[in-house]
């Protein structure tokens, strides 16, 4: 008889064959050496993989424990969500997966995060020759591609090239057996950004059904386009209308943005105490959080200054200042980057409250960094991985619910310590809170076809979106539809399950992130069966 356990093994071979970046980045050997695979039959053998897999999902019991029935569903939902990317939006028309991919199958093997026991850094060679060849299959296939995608690639081609001749041979691991094969492949990337730079614009919008997909099997929610579009509506407007009481009682003079923009005006006393205001805030949150949730303190965070080999193109790719660390060899802990600068810009850029609630809050102490640290131990095994930050996004999309809304619920949670934060630094949440309601709506509104990125652009700027990140935000709801949305729904589903829960507010948190990456509705679905809910 199957078990449980063999299908999650049949799976994670199945999912590796065909992302071998993503095994790297979740710590799993055996693949380091090569690049996923594009040619023009790499779609139909995966095709055949997922008809296996589905003969062997049917085949296999549920389970009798919450991390077999867990796994169960992971698996029946990736089946279901790779079928339709490859019928709706196949990654080999992206060019961007293309870029990225080449990109961090280089990068994830250069993080410190890697260095773990029986892993060198022999693949590295092995990638940058694969490089040439991998580049080529995207010039033969990418023919059209939404121009935001196109232009992202093209940021991507020429600060990876550039990184391949320059700043790599800073890097401490740098070997001279690389050279060649480093510049072979700068040269691939240089053709790759050639042949893309005139490519045909292509519609941004996946369509209902897909996007319906995503939301419903992905992650889990009970809701159509339709009704989850009237539900962000409505928040998004009490949203807006809570804020703008909020800063009237704060300060009758000054409106909310003008108000938040004052924060930035609170930050280090110089640059180089920046990464001290990290640390600083980090363990603050630390401190106050025990009444509420218990701090993955077993498991490190150390805050670094941002190596200069890495500065560019952490500012041109999806470079993240923190980084799941893998899941099946996690070590000791995890690196946050803290990227280096000058001049009082650079301190507002960083101020207090900014710190605080994005990377001391939302990242480090309670958010990401506990939430990770708790999933390396959760039931599902897939639920350990799942979460995985990868070259474009997170490894499984069906942990999009628990891993972003965790993060933006634990900026809220946190103001249920007295004095924790300061009245205006309450503005700055609810504002953020309303950012987040406001991408669902353009989530949902691109991909029906309702809205053209220009039309996603300028809504974005009336939310109040920062200019310098409005781009990058719709270029990120073009490629990886049903992702923004998971922030703010997400955020949500954990506030209705916790109002259902019947013991302590450290109990609940305790038990949610002990599920670990999976769709807060099916953490829902464990808990009442358990008899915890009411």
């Amino acid at each position: 008889m199957t078990t449980v356990g063999d299908l999650v093994d049949a799976y994670l071979a199945h999912h590796f064959t065909y992302r071998p970046v993503d095994a790297s980045f979740m710590g799993v050997s055996g693949y380091d050496h090569c690049l996923p695979p594009a040619g023009p039959g790499a779609a139909a053998a995966e095709r055949v993989g997922l008809a296996q897999l589905g003969r062997l999902l049917a085949a296999t019991p549920v389970g009798d424990t919450s991390g077999d029935r867990l796994d169960r569903r992971m698996i029946e939902a990736q089946l279901t969500l790779t079928g339709a990317a490859l019928d709706v939006a196949p990654r080999f028309a992206n060019p961007a997966w293309f870029t990225g991919e080449a990109a961090f199958g280089i990068i994830s093997l250069l993080l410190p995060s890697y260095d773990s026991p029986g892993r060198g850094k022999d693949g590295v060679l092995s990638r940058l020759r694969a490089v040439p060849d991998f580049l080529a299959e995207g010039e033969a296939r990418v023919t059209a591609a939404p121009r935001m995608l196109t232009d992202r690639a093209l940021r991507e081609v020429a600060s990876f090239a550039a990184f391949l001749r320059g700043a790599m041979r800073e890097h401490p691991d740098w070997r001279a057996d690389w050279a060649a094969a480093a510049d072979r492949a700068a040269a691939a990337f240089d053709r790759f950004g050639k042949s893309i730079e005139k490519l045909p614009d292509a519609p941004a919008a996946t369509g209902r059904a897909y996007l319906e997909t995503l939301m419903q099997a992905g992650h889990g929610l009970d809701l159509d386009a339709s009704s989850a579009l009237a539900r962000a509506e409505a928040n998004y407007a009490r949203l807006g209308a809570e804020l703008a009481a909020l800063a009237h009682a704060n300060d009758a003079q000054r409106t909310w943005d003008e108000q938040i923009a004052g924060l930035a005006e609170h930050g280090a006393a110089s640059s180089d105490d920046v990464i001290e205001l990290y640390r600083h805030l980090d363990a603050e949150v630390l401190a106050n959080a025990p009444p509420l949730v218990k701090p993955a303190t077993g498991y490190g965070l150390e805050y670094r200054w941002l190596p200069p080999y890495f500065a560019k193109i952490a500012r041109d790719l999806y470079f993240l200042p923190y980084r799941s660390p893998p899941g099946a060899a996690a070590g000791e802990g995890s690196v946050y980057w803290v990227i280096p600068g000058t001049g009082a810009a650079y301190i507002a850029a960083n101020a207090v409250a900014t710190v605080k609630v994005i990377h001391a809050v939302h990242h480090g102490s309670i958010g990401h960094h506990t939430q990770n640290a708790r999933a390396r131990t959760a039931p599902s095994r897939l639920a350990r991985l799942a979460g995985t930050d990868c070259a474009l996004g997170l490894a499984m999309l069906p942990s999009g619910t628990m891993v972003e809304g965790w993060a933006c619920y634990a900026q809220d949670l946190m103001a249920e310590v007295p004095g924790f934060y300061s009245a205006t630094e309450r503005v700055f949440l609810k504002q953020l809170e309303r950012r987040n309601s406001a991408s669902v709506l353009v989530d949902i509104r691109l991909h029906t076809g309702e809205w053209s990125p220009a039309h996603a652009m300028d809504f974005y700027a009336s939310a109040g979106f920062a200019p310098a990140r409005i781009a990058a935000e719709v270029t990120r709801n073009i490629m990886l539809p049903g992702t923004r949305l998971m922030y703010w729904l997400g955020t949500e589903a954990i506030r209705a399950l916790r109002r259902r829960w019947r013991g302590s507010a450290v109990g609940f948190h305790d038990t949610l992130l002990g599920y670990g990456h999976v769709p807060i509705a099916w953490v829902a679905d464990e808990m009442a069966r358990a008899g915890q809910l009411d």
